[in-house]
């Protein structure tokens, strides 16, 4: 239980960060590119990782050096299959927001919390009788939250919906290599990765000057250091604690949080229909964490 809690509260920590930071990812397009914005966001990430890592590991005492820590194999490979679906999840979400609205950015990214357990069933991953219900509601609630009103589909919907399945991918693959590696060095590695994949991109087809970057780099900056690299390196962490299923569903409240950020700070209108849907994904949250024990056969 004690895991559970632990785990549950880095995601939420996660969570929080990613939903103050949709501002920042919407800002930084207005001056660069999709691709661009991923490259230098995940490198300004690395950046800010490394000397985190290397205070980290001053408190251990196994015998190995800072770059010896990084010579393991199942890390590596963490990292490649981590970062690869990652970075078509990130720049497929920052596509889809130049075509469609931020509600339903929100609302389409966190569909991962429906393919989340349909991915697991397909690799013979059982899940609590309780996850089901808490989908189904936490479904609803970002329709409320999100989406009221909205009857038209756009190509960047269909960015989002092929963003959130690539995120279903990741959450699963970290999942499976989280327990068993350096949760900052994973992400160290798969944010490295996701830089390099984006950066052919923004060298030929976006072509970014230096006063594009710094016009977006306090955007930047946030996006880098605290969404990339807090926020997932605290997303591993948690996973290191829950099973992948619950996990999508805590960090679904990233879109509650964005709009109660915008409620608060930004004093934007929170309707009706919108505090409903925030009731319902909480409620979602909360039921998903509720355990119940199957009778032995």
């Amino acid at each position: 239980m004690k895991n559970r809690l632990q785990g549950s509260a880095y995601l939420l920590a996660a969570t929080l960060i990613w939903g103050t930071s949709f501002v920042s990812q919407s800002v930084g397009m207005d001056h660069l590119g999709p691709f661009s914005f991923q490259s230098i966001r995940c490198a300004m990430a690395v950046i800010a990782l490394l000397p985190v890592i290397w205070l980290a590991d001053r408190k251990k005492e196994d015998g190995k050096t800072f770059l010896s820590r990084f010579a393991d194999k199942k890390l590596w490979i963490g990292g490649i299959l981590c970062a690869i679906p990652l970075f078509f999840a990130i720049n497929l979400q920052q596509l889809g927001i130049m075509y469609t609205t931020a509600g339903k950015s929100a609302f389409l990214t966190a569909m991962y919390i429906v393919f989340v357990p349909l991915l697991g069933l397909f690799t013979g991953k059982k899940i609590s009788p309780m996850i089901p219900v808490s989908v189904v509601l936490a479904v609803l609630g970002l329709y409320f939250l999100s989406c009221m009103g909205v009857t038209q589909i756009s190509i960047g919907d269909l960015y989002l919906i092929g963003c959130a399945v690539c995120f279903a991918i990741q959450i699963i693959v970290v999942a499976k290599f989280a327990p068993d590696v350096d949760a900052l060095r994973l992400n160290c590695l798969q944010a490295g990765i996701c830089s390099l994949l984006s950066a052919p991109v923004m060298l030929f087809a976006e072509a970014p000057t230096l006063t594009d970057v710094t016009a977006a780099f306090f955007p930047l900056c946030f996006s880098g250091i605290m969404s990339m690299g807090a926020g997932y390196s605290l997303q591993i962490l948690g996973q290191q604690k829950l099973e992948a299923s619950l996990a999508s569903l805590i960090m679904s409240l990233e879109s509650v949080f964005a709009v109660l950020a915008g409620w608060l700070l930004l004093q934007e209108t929170l309707t009706v229909w919108e505090g409903i849907g925030c009731v319902l994904v909480f409620s979602a949250v909360i039921l998903s964490q509720i355990e119940i024990k199957q009778p032995k056969k």
